[in-house]
C-alpha cells in the first residue's frame, strides 16, 4: 500500500516555509515589488522543504508498496525459495518505476496546491496590511499580518475541508487502485493507474465530496424506497390471499335469500375508479352518484349462477385494492315487536329529562326508516322534512317511521316527543315485499346517508338492522369522517344472535333496550359491540293514520341516545359528547362495560 502526502502535511510546509522566507524580506521593501520578492522567498522555502519530505515519504510509502507487489507478483509465478535472484529482479525494478512516478505525482501534487494557496494568501495579506498600515515598522507589521492570514484562514478555511476530503479521497483510490493494477498487470498498468488514481484524487475537490454525499444519499434513499415497496408488495399480496379465502368461504356459505336483492350486485368507489373501470370494458346500466360521501354506486344485474367472489376480484384487479367496494344489495329490517294494547309508557315518563340548556339552535336530527306520517296531530306541528329512496312505484309502509319520529319530535299538547324543537330530516328506506314484509335495501341505506349528510345533520338514527356490507362499512366511515355521529339499534335477534349491522361497526354507536325495571329486553342482541342502553320495551308512540300504540324493541332505545346526543352537540359545537354519556351511564350487569349493557343506562340528569 502507499502512503500518500496527505493535505496537512502540505498545509505544515507551506506554514514552515512562508515562516522562514518572510524572516528574510527586508524591512525597507514597500511598494510594488513586495509581493513578487515575498512570492519567490516562499516558493524557494516550500521546494526545497517539499523536496525533503517528499522524499522521505516516498521512499517509505514504495518501500510497502513494492513489498505488497512483489509478494503478489512471486505467488503468481510461482516461484520456490531457491529464486531469489528473480525475486530481487522484479523488487529492484518495481522500487524504481514506483519510486520514481510517485515522487514526481506527489512533488507537483503538493507544490502546486501548495504555491496556488499560499501565492492567494500572501499576495491577498501583503495588499490589505500595506493598505492598512504602512509605518516605519513594515517588517514587523508584515510579517504578523501575513503570518496570522495564513495560519488562519489556510488552516480553518483549507486543512478543515481538503484534508479530510483529499486526503481520503487519496488514500482509498490510490490503495485501491494500485491493489487492482498490481493484481493485473504489475509492470505495465502500475505507472498509468497510480498517475491516474493521484490526478483524479487531487482534481476531486469540496465539489466531488459533496457530489458523492449526494448520491450516497440518493442511493440509500432509494434502497430504503425500495424496501417499502417490497413491504408493502408483500403485505398487500398477504391481505389479498386473505381476502380472497374470505371470500371463498363466503361463496361456500349457505346465503340468506331473505337478506339479499336477487341477482343484483352493486359497486361503489370514487368517480375516477368508474373512468378507469369505464376504459377496462365495465359499464354498468345503473349509476348513483353520491356527492356527499364523494362516491358513485353502481347496481348491476347478475344471473343466479354469479359468483361475487370472482366478480369482486375481477374489479380489485383492474383498480387496486381497497379502491372501490363489490357486495350484494343486503335486505335490512326493522324487527319491531308490537304490544297488543294502546297504552304504554310515554318517551317523557321513561327517562328524567334535564331542563332546556343554553343551545344557540335547533338540534339537526336525521333518521333513516319508513315513511312517517307528518298529517298525523301529534306531528302535524313538528319541524319536519321527507324524502323517499325506494323505488317510485313501491308501496311504502309508514308504521315504524312514524313511531320513531313521534318519541324524537312529537309536539302535540296531549304528546311530546323527547325534543320537539328539534329539525326532523326523515329519510324513507322501506318498501314492503309480498314474501318478505317491509324491508330496506342497501342501495336506499346509501342513498339516504349521503342526503342526511348534505343536509348537515349532527346525529343519525337508524332503527334497522341486517348483515355486514362492505358498501354500508366504507359509507359509515366516511360520515364519522365529517363529524356525522350515526346510532343503530343492536337488533333484536336474541341472546344468542350473531351481531347485527350497521350497529356492530366501529364508527356507529350500538343501542340496546331495557324495560321499566332495567332488565334487558328479552330478544335483544349481546355482544361486545354494545356501547349504551336506553328504554326500549313497552314505549307509546303515535300510530300512523292515527292515535297511539306500545311497541317493544332495540329499535325504540335509538332516539333516546340520539336525542341527548344532539342536544350536547348543540350545547357545546365540538364536544366529545359520547365519552360524556358513556362516562355518566348507569352501570347495570357487571362492572364496566359488558356484552348486555355496554356502557350502562343512559341519564340525561347527570351529564
Amino acid at each position: 500500500m502507499f502512503r500518500a502526502l496527505s493535505a496537512g502535511t502540505v498545509l505544515s510546509l507551506c506554514l514552515l516555509a512562508g515562516n522562514a522566507a518572510y524572516a528574510q524580506v527586508p524591512g525597507e521593501l514597500v511598494g510594488s515589488d513586495l509581493d513578487e520578492q515575498v512570492e519567490d522567498a516562499v516558493e524557494d522555502e516550500i521546494e526545497e522543504t517539499v523536496d525533503d519530505t517528499v522524499a522521505d515519504v516516498a521512499d517509505e510509502s514504495v518501500q510497502d508498496a513494492v513489498e505488497d507487489a512483489v509478494e503478489d507478483q512471486l505467488d503468481e509465478l510461482l516461484l520456490g525459495p531457491g529464486d531469489r535472484q528473480v525475486e530481487e529482479e522484479i523488487e529492484e525494478s518495481v522500487e524504481d518505476e514506483l519510486e520514481e512516478s510517485l515522487e514526481d505525482a506527489l512533488e507537483d501534487d503538493a507544490e502546486q496546491v501548495a504555491e496556488e494557496t499560499v501565492e492567494d494568501l500572501v499576495e491577498e495579506a501583503v495588499e490589505e496590511q500595506i493598505t492598512e498600515t504602512v509605518t516605519e515598522d513594515v517588517e514587523e507589521n508584515v510579517d504578523e499580518t501575513v503570518e496570522e492570514a495564513v495560519e488562519e484562514t489556510v488552516a480553518q478555511n483549507v486543512e478543515d475541508s481538503v484534508q479530510d476530503q483529499v486526503e481520503d479521497s487519496v488514500q482509498q483510490e490510490v490503495a485501491q487502485n494500485v491493489e487492482d493494477t498490481v493484481e493485473g498487470d504489475l509492470e505495465e498498468q502500475v505507472e498509468a493507474e497510480l498517475e491516474t488514481s493521484v490526478e483524479e484524487g487531487i482534481a476531486q475537490t469540496v465539489e466531488t465530496e459533496v457530489e458523492a454525499s449526494v448520491e450516497e444519499g440518493i442511493a440509500q434513499a432509494v434502497e430504503m424506497s425500495t424496501e417499502v415497496q417490497v413491504a408493502d408488495a408483500v403485505e398487500e399480496r398477504f391481505e389479498n390471499q386473505i381476502d380472497d379465502i374470505l371470500d371463498t368461504l363466503e361463496s361456500d356459505l349457505e346465503v340468506d335469500e331473505d337478506r339479499i336483492a336477487r341477482e343484483q350486485w352493486l359497486v361503489m368507489a370514487e368517480p375516477e375508479v368508474f373512468e378507469e373501470l369505464a376504459e377496462k370494458g365495465y359499464l354498468f346500466d345503473t349509476v348513483t352518484d353520491l356527492p356527499a360521501l364523494g362516491m358513485r354506486l353502481a347496481e348491476v344485474a347478475g344471473p343466479s349462477s354469479f359468483d361475487i367472489t370472482e366478480v369482486r376480484r375481477g374489479v380489485l384487479d383492474v383498480v387496486g385494492k381497497d379502491r372501490a367496494d363489490v357486495d350484494f344489495n343486503h335486505i335490512y329490517t326493522a324487527g319491531t315487536e308490537l304490544v297488543a294494547t294502546e297504552t304504554g309508557i310515554a318517551p317523557r315518563q321513561a327517562i328524567s329529562l334535564p331542563e332546556t340548556g343554553t343551545a344557540t339552535s335547533a338540534p339537526r336530527i336525521g333518521m333513516i326508516d319508513s315513511r312517517v306520517d307528518v298529517a298525523h296531530p301529534a306531528l302535524a306541528s313538528a319541524s319536519i322534512e321527507s324524502r323517499s329512496f325506494v323505488a317510485s312505484d313501491a308501496v311504502l309502509p309508514d308504521f315504524h317511521g312514524t313511531a320513531i319520529a313521534s318519541i324524537i319530535a312529537a309536539n302535540d299538547q296531549g304528546y311530546q316527543g323527547l325534543m320537539p324543537n328539534a329539525r326532523l330530516y326523515a329519510a324513507a328506506v322501506f318498501e314492503r315485499d309480498e314474501e318478505r314484509g317491509e324491508i330496506a335495501s342497501t342501495v336506499s341505506l346509501l342513498r339516504a346517508l349521503d342526503w342526511l349528510i348534505s343536509s348537515e345533520v349532527d346525529v343519525v338514527n337508524i332503527s334497522l338492522a341486517g348483515p355486514p356490507n362492505r358498501l354500508l362499512e366504507t359509507a359509515l366511515k366516511r360520515a364519522a369522517s365529517q363529524h356525522v355521529l350515526v346510532m343503530a339499534a343492536a337488533g333484536n335477534g336474541g341472546p344468542v344472535a350473531q351481531p347485527m349491522y350497521p350497529a356492530a361497526y366501529d364508527t356507529v354507536v350500538a343501542v340496546t333496550a331495557v324495560d321499566e325495571g332495567r332488565q334487558i329486553f328479552r330478544l335483544a342482541n349481546r355482544g361486545s359491540y354494545l356501547d349504551i342502553a336506553a328504554p326500549g320495551v313497552g314505549l307509546l308512540h303515535a300510530r300512523a293514520g292515527g292515535g297511539y300504540a306500545a311497541s317493544s324493541g332495540t329499535s325504540f332505545a335509538v332516539p333516546f341516545a340520539a336525542t341527548a346526543a344532539a342536544r350536547l352537540l348543540s350545547e357545546q359545537p365540538g364536544a366529545d359528547v359520547m365519552t360524556q354519556l358513556y362516562q355518566s351511564a348507569e352501570d347495570l350487569g357487571p362492572p364496566g362495560r359488558d356484552e348486555i349493557y355496554g356502557y350502562g343506562l343512559l341519564r340525561l340528569t347527570a351529564i
